[in-house]
């Protein structure tokens, strides 16, 4: 096994999860409402804290097309500046969604702010839904964040549908996928529950998907946000509708219990480097 799989973390790292409701299309309240649970979750010595996809406009794809300007951040945006300094305040890492802007381009981003209030980077959500792909860019290019001796690998919703978007994370020695997320009522709960523990024990590593909770544009979110072990199993949840700020504390020794029993994540590394064959055979 690789010197990445084998380094694990030496303690434990505290997360929280901010199913929470965005204002449509209104950027400032939105900020306000951030603000107020990341300084709740500095006040529990909470190391990171994530937030839903494009939390920051609601996830309204007409709203940003009306305006692009208006209703899309740039790097460094003055309008988060609140939230740069609140991380600062409490030493807390934010991950914040939002559609982002740049070279003409717009991306459903996370932007990622550090203990020191500083933007240190953007992930792009990498596999669009049919309906964004009009409006919305994407690229592969992958984000892990390291904290506490951990690596944590970002996605967005949709990409923890594609087994491999986590794979290539934990191959590259994430410890913990976090997904920014909108699941809906229905299709969305269902898919939600099934991607994010798959991804767990496909991989030995935590998972944690963060959801709206409410409307937000057309669609009615299902909540639940939650946290899955390194074998799939479910450490904590929120409800289905309510405002929450979600908090665990991961302990490392559970990744270490379950890559001594389950060898999926070691196993596939030598499976990419053996030459596939595939055969054809034809019936009747």
């Amino acid at each position: 096994m690789g010197v990445a799989l084998d380094v694990l973390p030496k303690e434990k790292l505290k997360i929280a999860l901010a199913q929470c409701s965005s204002k449509d299309g209104d950027i400032e309240e939105n900020v306000s409402r951030a603000y107020e649970l990341i300084e709740e979750a500095g006040k529990n010595n909470v190391d990171i804290i994530m937030f839903p996809e494009k939390y920051l406009t609601g996830y309204v794809p007409e709203i940003v097309a009306s305006n692009v300007t208006e209703y899309t951040l740039e790097i460094h945006d003055v309008r988060i500046e609140k939230l740069r300094h609140v991380c600062e305040k409490y030493g807390i890492w934010s991950i914040i969604g939002s559609p982002v802007r740049r070279e003409g381009e717009v991306f459903i981003s996370s932007i990622i702010i550090d203990s020191n209030g500083k933007e240190v980077g953007v992930y792009d959500k990498s596999y669009l839904f049919q309906t964004e792909k009009q409006l919305f860019s994407t690229n592969h290019e992958q984000i892990i964040i390291t904290l506490k001796g951990w690596n944590i690998g970002l996605a967005i919703c949709y990409d923890a549908g594609f087994p491999e978007h986590a794979r290539l994370l934990a191959q590259s020695g994430c410890h913990l996928y976090m997904g920014s997320s909108l699941f809906s009522k229905g299709m969305g709960y269902k898919e939600s529950r099934i991607w994010f523990p798959a991804r767990a024990l496909d991989n030995t590593i935590f998972t944690a998907m963060c959801n709206h909770a409410g409307k937000t544009g057309v669609w009615d979110a299902c909540g639940h946000s939650g946290v899955w072990s390194p074998l799939g199993d479910p450490i904590t949840g929120a409800s289905e509708g309510e405002i929450e700020l979600l908090i665990a504390e991961l302990d490392p020794t559970l990744l270490k219990q379950a890559r001594d029993g389950e060898n999926m994540l070691a196993d596939s590394l030598n499976i990419n480097k053996e030459q596939h064959c595939i055969k054809t055979i034809l019936g009747n």
